[in-house]
């Protein structure tokens, strides 16, 4: 069909892009100075907009991170959707239903939402990002990355829209860099192991531990390749000038002790957005703080619509227009100096389809995690394969080496259990491995961020600071291996599908280890 350009002088409403690669953690991306991952689509984002410096995820998890991001609220202001897989509560409608509803072309390709139950209005399943265009395939370069052909499926959103003069709102929903990867992938499109300057502290340093990360770095870079095409797209159409363009990730990297958890690396998310026709300034590395929970309201802001106007439940962000019309880097709102992160139910693999429930503060470059129920195995059961962290080679490289009783201290920060408290000084121990909340001298400092944190949630409704938090262990999980403790326990093959069946411990583990 021929495309038409937005008539020139034509004011009209901004369209909204939104790029969410799965399980990606900050710092990598070119732009941040991460040399062994080339992503010279984001960098032009960044370079043209705004990078983020402290962007974050209220919860490190696919759905969680998602229904946050899509409602403007918390995960524990979210009852059933503060779980991962969750039926999503009808209460709650998402910004991309809001703006569908006010002459907004809305649509997405692949993962949206999700994992869960969206449910239903009107007897339709709902379609919390809008409608799915998943109608195009390619070959991949590697087993591990998806068939959709991401830019295909985004140019026929693009051509069915009748109306050029009408808005869009686009969810790209890549599946990379998600697992499960095909190994060694990116050696054989050139990635070599010494690329890598740095291994994260908790992580053996060792050849399959850098192969098992270069191929997390290939697949973003796949994912970086379909933006830039379809930045070229909306180049070519005339619509890049006013489109917010939005790129980061739901949660850290699918490697264990980060996507899942609730440490640094886990809900510290790339960001990166660009708006030619909005955005002042560009090119300011933004330093304040912001959430995810800041980007609905500032859809809906940019969009023309208040949130009785939306019909949206009550949103908990901040709209991100002060830092967009500002010239500094930092300090624009005062109020933007700390975000909140927490997690309830992940992955089953517990008894009862127990979570493992977790609030945290970030604030003045520390990191304050409390752990409510410290009996419980933070990663998922040993016996039922560790089910909150996926499995991969460097998931097996740890589990091995417990088992021969080599390194263990590796197993101890990525599967063992954990205090009530945890402090971490960012600056100087960005990987967050040495527990500062025992110190006398950080006492005082920890008071302080659990009081403020506390006060937040008591201000925020959550139920787990009024005494109710089992509320969320009693959401039912919507996938089919509900209540797979139990089931697997009693002899059933209930498949795991995102864990190998080397994970699961066939013989007790120890609380701690030596």
């Amino acid at each position: 069909m021929a495309h038409r350009s937005v008539a020139q002088g034509q004011k009209k409403r901004p369209n909204i892009f939104i790029c969410m690669a799965d399980d990606a953690s900050f710092p990598f991306m070119g732009a941040y100075g991460t040399d062994w991952v080339k992503t010279p689509a984001f960098d032009r984002i960044a370079r043209e907009g705004l990078l983020f410096m402290n962007a974050y995820t209220p919860n490190a998890k696919c759905a969680p991170s998602r229904s946050c991001l899509l409602t403007g609220r918390h995960s524990w202001q979210l009852e059933e959707a503060a779980n991962h897989s969750p039926d999503f509560p009808a209460k709650f409608k998402t910004f991309m239903e809001a703006l569908d509803e006010h002459q907004y072309w809305v649509g997405h390709t692949v993962k949206g939402w999700g994992p869960g139950n969206p449910g239903k209005v009107g007897g339709k399943r709902r379609e919390l990002t809008g409608k799915a265009y998943n109608g195009r395939t390619l070959t991949p370069p590697s087993t591990g990355i998806s068939k959709a052909d991401y830019t295909g499926n985004f140019r026929d959103f693009l051509d069915q829209k009748k109306d050029v003069n009408q808005p869009f709102c686009f969810w790209y929903g890549s599946i990379e860099p998600h697992r499960d990867y095909e190994y060694a992938s990116s050696l054989r499109a050139g990635k070599q192991p010494n690329e890598i300057k740095q291994i994260p502290a908790y992580w053996p340093d060792t050849d399959t531990v850098r192969t098992d990360m270069l191929d997390y770095a290939f697949e973003l870079e796949y994912f970086d390749q379909h933006l830039g095409k379809m930045l070229k797209l909306l180049e070519e159409r005339g619509e890049l000038e006013n489109t917010i363009v939005v790129v980061t990730a739901d949660n850290g990297m699918p490697f264990p002790r980060v996507k899942g958890q609730a440490y640094e690396a886990s809900n510290h998310v790339p960001m990166a957005i660009m708006w030619k026709g909005g955005i002042q300034n560009p090119g300011r590395r933004i330093k304040d703080f912001v959430s995810f929970i800041d980007l609905a309201p500032t859809f809906l802001e940019l969009a023309g619509l208040n949130q009785q106007m939306a019909g949206m439940q009550p949103i908990e962000g901040k709209t991100l227009t002060d830092l967009f019309n500002s010239a500094k880097n930092e300090g624009v709102n005062p109020l933007r100096d700390h975000v909140l992160i927490g997690k309830e139910r992940h992955d089953v693999g517990r008894p009862h389809d127990w979570g493992y429930p977790i609030r945290g503060i970030v604030k003045g470059g520390f990191l304050y995690v409390r752990n409510y129920e410290t009996s419980r195995w933070p990663a998922g059961n040993p016996e039922t394969g560790y089910l909150n962290t996926d499995g991969g080679a460097t998931k097996t490289l740890i589990l091995n080496g417990r088992r021969r009783g080599e390194k263990t201290q590796y197993w101890q920060m990525n599967f063992g259990k954990r205090p009530t408290d945890e402090l971490y000084n960012l600056q100087n121990d960005p990987d967050c491995v040495k527990n500062l909340a025992s110190q006398t001298d950080y006492r005082r400092l920890m008071k302080k961020l659990r009081t403020q944190m506390e006060q937040e949630l008591r201000s925020q409704g959550d139920p787990r600071q009024a005494g109710n938090g089992a509320v969320f262990d009693s959401y039912p999980y919507s996938g089919e291996v509900n209540g797979f403790y139990e089931r697997y326990l009693n002899g059933e093959k209930v498949k795991a599908s995102w864990v190998n069946d080397s994970d699961f411990e066939l013989f007790p583990v120890p609380d701690k280890l030596n």
